[in-house]
């Protein structure tokens, strides 16, 4: 499922550095790769702008070069356009196009009026806030245009981290991203300042190290003589708090497996007629061979009885979803060999299970790469952005899901989909890929304002959306 892609690969700033320098290599000029850049971004200019007057900030690299060619193409077409540069070109590429803007040129920005702003100031690579001078340039600009467009990234976000450099920076419309996506596009806080992201290319060939944005799942329809157990049977370690593991369980029955078994003695008053509840010990219900994949961690709690849950489940060494819980109980000892596990931790799991595995990084993204690697463990940090992190470096990155997801339980569902999918027959890294996405296309076709049961039941239709 995540073959480098290159219009779904996401590039450090180095790794977009050599990716174009690959390319001038090969034989294309600077001044090509900004005309591919420029005129790529023309167009959705040209969509957005609607015949309403815009206004190009450019600055003095590159990206200011990409801006002058912007105006150029509008204002041939016949659109009202004006550029605003508060300094001149300095790479030969830029001083070419500026040279080949045959339109107005500001110095200052206190004369330029029109409806859309097109941010060309300082787009990717960008490690220091803007000075006091642009800072409010860039906002008196951004407060006469209604449509604001960001081509690349934003002035004043850093590329790798998505950290605001400055405060009180505007908000677009629409980011255009140029040659690849960069982490900032789909990392916090700067993610919140884009508005629609689009992407042109510019000739940029596949990184074999990139990270991946994670990408609609190719589900198949079961095969003509499929049955349950070949489509696997999930089994889910109920604890001391049954509510939890009943919507693991409702999402697993509709991810795909073909077989959902609640191991619980703890019982809500109703249960869906579909789901098989197998009351007998622990030890005993795991001994059965056919289970293909077990959850362990919702609504487990963290008593003795809930550390010895966790133990048996790891013992009979199958495929396992640890999530909840039993992240926090968690010993690093007690991973077997050679056993595909899915961790799925929040944040404060994440942190938990970081000291538990002695890892130190600073953010979600390069702990949830630390920790996969120290642990053995594919990593899906959940979250507003999330990650999933594999062991041998395999990085890839959710786009956007609805913030309604943002309610008690709706982890649950995400945990008891994995399960289903590695029943399934997925690998922990694609289950977890999978997972995220039929969580977020669940609450997509659900709409505002949702519960997690509700959820639970949406995840027929994700798989529908998803299937071949």
């Amino acid at each position: 499922m995540f073959s480098p892609i290159s219009d779904l690969q996401v590039l450090t700033v180095a790794q977009m550095r050599a990716a174009e320098q690959a390319l001038i290599d090969a034989g294309t000029s600077v001044d090509a790769l900004m005309q591919f850049a420029g005129r790529g971004a023309a167009e959705w200019v040209w969509r957005v702008a609607a015949g309403r007057e815009v206004t190009v900030l450019c600055g003095p690299g590159n990206n200011g070069g990409d801006g002058y060619v912007i105006a150029e193409v509008l204002r041939a077409r016949g659109l009202p356009v004006q550029v605003v540069a508060p300094i001149a070109p300095k790479t030969d590429a830029a001083k070419n196009a500026r040279r080949a803007y045959k339109g107005v040129c500001l110095s200052a920005g206190k004369d330029a009026r029109g409806q859309v702003l097109v941010d060309c100031l300082f787009g990717s690579g960008l490690t220091r806030p803007l000075s006091a001078e642009h800072e409010l340039l860039l906002r008196d600009l951004a407060k006469r245009h209604p449509l604001r467009i960001a081509v690349d990234l934003p002035s004043g976000v850093e590329t790798d981290s998505g950290a605001l450099l400055n405060g009180g920076l505007p908000d677009y419309r629409l980011t255009i991203a140029l040659g690849a996506w960069k982490f900032a596009h789909y990392r916090l806080p700067a993610r919140a300042k884009m508005g629609d992201l689009k992407l042109v290319q510019i000739g940029v060939k596949s990184v074999t190290s990139a990270a991946q944005l994670i990408q609609p799942p190719k589900i198949a329809v079961p095969a003509l003589d499929a049955h349950k157990y070949k489509r696997g049977l999930c089994a889910i370690v109920g604890g001391a708090m049954p509510g939890a593991a009943l919507l693991a369980s409702q999402a697993a029955m509709r991810a795909g497996a073909g077989y959902v078994k609640l191991l619980a003695h703890n019982l809500p008053s109703s249960m869906p007629a579909g789901l098989v509840i197998d009351q007998a010990p622990l030890h005993d219900a795991l001994e059965d061979r056919r289970i293909a994949a077990l959850l362990i961690g919702p609504g487990l709690a963290r008593d003795r009885e809930a550390e010895d849950r966790l133990q048996a489940a790891l013992t009979c060494a199958k495929p396992s979803v640890l999530d909840a819980d039993a992240l926090v109980l968690l010993k690093p000892e007690c991973l077997q060999e050679c056993v595909p596990y899915l961790v799925t931790p929040h944040d404060g799991e994440l942190d938990a299970l970081c000291r538990a595995f002695a890892v130190v990084a600073p953010d979600r993204q390069s702990r949830a790469l630390a920790l996969a690697k120290a642990s053995g463990t594919v990593v899906l940090a959940k979250g507003p952005d999330t990650f999933v992190a594999a062991p041998d470096g395999r990085l890839a990155i959710a786009p956007p899901a609805p913030s309604w997801l943002s309610v008690a339980g709706t982890g649950d569902v995400l945990a008891g989909i994995a399960a289903s999918r590695m029943a399934n027959g997925s690998d922990a890294f694609a289950a977890a890929c999978e997972a995220v996405w039929l969580h977020g296309e669940a609450a997509r076709q659900l709409g505002p304002a949702f519960t997690a049961d509700e959820l639970a039941l949406a995840v027929s239709g994700a798989i529908a959306a998803a299937c071949e």
